[in-house]
Formats: C-alpha cells, sequence, structure tokens
C-alpha cells in the first residue's frame, strides 16, 4: 500500500471506461509544434524543478538538507517569488550544488548556458513522443526506446528496472485517474519536436499508464546546442 492507496498488479485491467480526458490516444510517430502558451524564463524552469525534486523519494532529502546548510526553508520552493533577484539567485545555488546546473557536471553536463524557455500544452500524441533521459533505469524500464509507452506497457506487464518497485508510478496513476493535476513536465530539445524529459519522469511515466491526457502543461527549453544533451 502505498499513500493509503492498495496497490494490485493489473489494476488497470477490466476498467470498461477512463475518464474521458485520459482515453488512450493513438500515437503519431513524429512530434509536431506544441500549443505555446507563452514565454517563460530560466528562473521559473529552475523553480519548477526543484520544487518537482523536492516532492520526490529519491531526492528530496537531499534537497532538504542541502537548505538547512543554506540556512533556507522550504517555503523558498514551496511559494517561489520569481520577482525576487535574490531567492531566484539562492534556487540556483541550490540546483548547481545538487544537481550541477551551470557547472557542467552530473545531470547538467553538457547543458548549454544559454536556453529559450516557453510555457506549453502537450497534446496526447506530442506526450507520447517525448523520450526518457539517456540514462540506464530509464533505457531498461522502457524495454530499450526510452519511450513512455513501452515503459507503461512494461510496467502493466509486472516487468520491473533492476528490480526496483513500480509501485509509485501506479500511485501516481490512480491520483491522475481522481482528477489531481500534477507539476509541469519540464522537457528540452533543440527543437520543439524533438524533446526529452528533463525533470518529470514519473509524471510521464503516469500519464502513459492512463493513456495520456490532453493537454499536458509542460516548460520547454529549446536551443541549438541542446542536441548534444538532449540525444
Amino acid at each position: 500500500m502505498i499513500s493509503g492507496i492498495p496497490i494490485k498488479v493489473g489494476w488497470w485491467r477490466g476498467m470498461t471506461e477512463l475518464p474521458g480526458w485520459c482515453r488512450a490516444n493513438e500515437v503519431d510517430p513524429m512530434l509536431i509544434v506544441v500549443q505555446v502558451l507563452g514565454k517563460t524564463s530560466e528562473d521559473e524552469m529552475v523553480a519548477c524543478f526543484l520544487s518537482g525534486e523536492l516532492s520526490s523519494q529519491r531526492f528530496g532529502q537531499s534537497l532538504r538538507s542541502h537548505l538547512a546548510v543554506a540556512e533556507q526553508t522550504e517555503q523558498l520552493l514551496t511559494h517561489p517569488d520569481l520577482s525576487d533577484a535574490g531567492a531566484n539567485f539562492a534556487r540556483r545555488a541550490l540546483l548547481a550544488a545538487t544537481r550541477g546546473y551551470g557547472e557542467n557536471r552530473d545531470l547538467f553536463e553538457n547543458f548549454p548556458n544559454q536556453v529559450t524557455w516557453t510555457r506549453a500544452l502537450l497534446s496526447a500524441s506530442e506526450a507520447a513522443s517525448v523520450r526518457y533521459i539517456d540514462y540506464s533505469y530509464w533505457i531498461e524500464l522502457s524495454g530499450g526506446s526510452r519511450r513512455p509507452t513501452d515503459a507503461a506497457a512494461r510496467i502493466k506487464a509486472g516487468l520491473r528496472a533492476f528490480d526496483v518497485p513500480n509501485e509509485p508510478f501506479v500511485d501516481a496513476a490512480q491520483a491522475l485517474i481522481r482528477g489531481e493535476r500534477f507539476p509541469p513536465l519540464i522537457l528540452v530539445g533543440e527543437r520543439q519536436d524533438n524533446l526529452v524529459c528533463l525533470e518529470g519522469h514519473l509524471r510521464l511515466t503516469a500519464y502513459a499508464l492512463i493513456g495520456f491526457p490532453t493537454d499536458i502543461e509542460c516548460l520547454i527549453g529549446t536551443a541549438p546546442a541542446l542536441g548534444r544533451w538532449a540525444q
């Protein structure tokens, strides 16, 4: 049981109908131009990234430890004031300390300094075409394709990556079916038609498990130099 929700293998089987917004959609082989809502900033990306990491079972504790060392409270991440230059600097410093942002290391190795950020909505087929990061766990979970639809199929078949339990994905998918809303995904690439997930892999997988709802909110970073990172 996770978060009070009993998890059963094959919980999706026998469901005659999902909510209208999360029925399975046919996947296009290529991602078309997304619905752009407007420009956003590096500061908002950093704030969204850290907010997602704070709730992560894997990364949350490390982030809290770095907050304590910096003598900052979680409010810096849960209620970001993007008009506060000092707070923006503190968040960038946290992301540098925990994930190597701006220092060409760890997750952000080969990540360019100049990136254009936009806020957008993805259709079901667009979201299904997003790839996982080139990392061993996500490669294994998806059977080598780095596609969330393939990962969802393997999870439903009871397959695990490196024997790591799949319950967090199932828990998140059930939360979506109950109507909960997730923070924006953070996606990057040279162009909007070839995107890799930077932050939000669990949420992306949960969307895949329910067949992808329409209008998935995301932040998209594009730059010609992102080709090396977003392979």
